[in-house]
């Protein structure tokens, strides 16, 4: 079956830079010979229209050109259709193409698309919410409701956001069942990753895999806040060792974990995102993996 490709890219606003994306990805896609078309991307991040064109127009490829949010969005809205995704990694984060291996040059990411081979990768559900990449409950999802209202975006917006709202964080309480074991503690954060990491290359889940049907948990309990950079930079160089069983949980200052499924209760409604983009709380969590959802273009399987 011949290849045909939808690129999904935001409306050009007059940016040089979309532009010429939009030309490398025109020039480049036609060198190959493989027909194509471009569609913008939604705002609403509602993508079910693409169903119907992908079984009208026999498409396999689908190419998302944006971050975390629009892969979110668009992947969601493909779950059990028939059809290779791509990336394009032009979003601030970018943590499932970071994780897949997926170069951030378009160019290079093209490329990868044209040549590379599609493997299945899971996602996951938090109660009725789509996740591909990570949620984070607490002082990040904090840092990432603040970080969606800034005009600039980046790593250093990200940082600067982040230093300014630790002097002020707290911990929650929170209620956590997993893997046969209740543990009631106060946490600064929660992070449920499938992908292994915020984005950016900063790896809080460094033994997270997209394709093991497991979900890496993160707990950051309270601890002084002298030690607690420090706790967490240990985490990120992944110098903390996965807990197996369950046994000496409430001694860790950071708890991390591997499981299928968690229940988590958040009786003073911590704030949550869902991959890097700010979502609505709840007083309780009941996430699950989802094994396979959608075939991911990648180097390798992931």
């Amino acid at each position: 079956m011949p290849r045909k490709i939808i690129y999904l890219i935001n409306p050009i606003s007059g940016t040089k830079k979309k532009a010429r994306l939009k030309d490398l990805i025109i020039r480049k896609t036609r060198a190959e010979g493989i027909d194509f078309e471009i569609l913008p991307s939604k705002a609403d991040g509602n993508y079910i229209h693409l169903q119907k064109i992908i079984e009208k127009d026999k498409i396999t490829d689908v190419v998302i050109c944006g971050g975390d949010g629009t892969v979110n969005a668009v992947t969601n809205a493909l779950q059990g259709i028939p059809v290779n995704v791509g990336i394009l990694p032009i979003g601030s984060g970018n943590s499932v193409a970071l994780a897949c291996k997926i170069p951030k040059q378009p160019s290079l990411a093209l490329d990868l698309i044209f040549k590379g081979k599609s493997f299945p990768v899971d996602a996951f559900y938090v109660n009725e919410k789509f996740s591909c990449a990570l949620c984070g409950i607490g002082f990040d999802a904090t840092v990432a409701h603040e970080f969606a209202n800034q005009k600039t975006r980046g790593l250093q917006t990200y940082i600067r956001i982040s230093t300014m709202k630790f002097f002020n964080s707290k911990p929650y309480p929170f209620e956590i069942k997993l893997n046969g074991k209740t543990l009631k503690t106060e946490a600064y954060f929660i992070n449920i990753a499938n992908s292994n990491q915020f984005g950016n290359n900063v790896t809080i889940a460094p033994r997270a895999s997209m394709s093991d049907g497991l979900l890496d948990i993160v707990i950051v309990k309270k601890m002084n806040k002298i030690i607690l950079p420090f706790s967490v930079l240990l985490q990120v160089a992944g110098n903390n060792r996965l807990i197996e069983g369950v046994e000496y949980l409430e001694k860790k200052n950071i708890i991390y974990m591997q499981t299928d499924k968690i229940s988590i209760k958040n009786p003073s409604n911590a704030p949550m995102h869902i991959d890097g983009e700010p979502a609505a709380t709840s007083s309780e969590f009941k996430i699950h993996i989802i094994k396979n959802c959608f075939k991911l273009i990648q180097p390798s399987k992931a």
